[in-house]
Formats: structure tokens, sequence, C-alpha cells
């Protein structure tokens, strides 16, 4: 991969990446790994985009699709929790603010598509853009991001575990 592939288009979409690694893994290792499977997936498919969506969406698309299909690689190894201990957080990877390390800590108890939706709801994607993204109907996920929310609220409250 050259620098220029990666300054032009993939350093500027670095924060999608980071985003979406960072609710589908543990630990700093995880993390790395994960980020730089998606830039070379990116660069390796970079071609086949056909303009169809914007290069963000296909950025979205590619880090989830790795993410996912890295998450299902580890879970056939390892049995991994939904339910993550603080210690599973390495300091060097962790926010200052302690409030979006515990709504990261949160995110990660959800289902791995609902993680999808709202990583992408957070990023103020619209509900067509999001079922474009993950692959399901526009429809549902207004509906889909209203139980997401709810749940995401108990699990702040501290009312689910």
């Amino acid at each position: 991969m050259s620098s220029d592939f990666y300054t032009t288009f993939i350093l500027p979409y670095s924060g999608i990446i980071i985003k979406i690694c960072r609710a589908y893994t543990n630990t700093q290792e995880d993390f790395e790994d994960y980020y730089q499977e998606v830039c070379l997936q990116i660069w390796r498919s970079h071609e086949s985009f056909q303009e169809k969506s914007e290069w963000s969406t296909w950025v979205y698309r590619i880090s989830l699709n790795v993410c996912l299909t890295l998450l299902k690689k580890k879970k056939k190894h390892h049995f991994v929790s939904n339910s993550l201990p603080d210690e599973a957080i390495e300091d060097s990877r962790s926010f200052v603010d302690e409030s979006l390390n515990q709504l990261y800590q949160a995110i990660r108890q959800l289902s791995e598509v609902d993680r999808a939706v709202i990583m992408l709801y957070l990023e103020e994607k619209s509900y067509q853009e999001i079922a474009e993204i993950i692959g399901t109907n526009p429809n549902n996920i207004g509906v889909r991001i209203k139980r997401i929310k709810e749940r995401l609220k108990k699990l702040l409250d501290g009312k689910v575990n």
C-alpha cells in the first residue's frame, strides 16, 4: 500500500475505522490487528469501488465486514463474553473521558449488528445509509435504534448485566 493511497483514502476516514474497530475489540492488540486488517482490505478492494455510494459508506461497510469476520473467527477459537470487565480495556486505548469509556463498554455488550447500527447512528448517518451499510431495510432501522437506545440506557444505569 502506497503512502499516497493511505494519506488520500484511509487517513481522512481513520476516525470511522477506529470507532468501528474499538466497538468490536477488547484489547489494544486486537484493536491494532483489526485496524490493520481493515486498512489492508480497503486497499485490496478499492478497485472494485463502483461509486454507487459515498467513499465513507464504502469504508464503513468494509470496516464492519472485516470486524465481524474477525470476531466470528475469534469466537470459533475462543469463548468471548459479551460482558467485558473494566480491565479488558487497556489504558493506552481508553479515552480520558470516563463517560465515553462507559458508553463504549455498554456498546460492546450489544449484539454485533446492534453495535454496527448504533455506531452509524452516532455518526449521524441517515436511516437509508445505515440500512445500505448493514444490508437491511431502512424501515426497520428507526425501531431498531429506539430499542438499542433503551438497552444502552439500562446498561448505563446498571440495570442490566
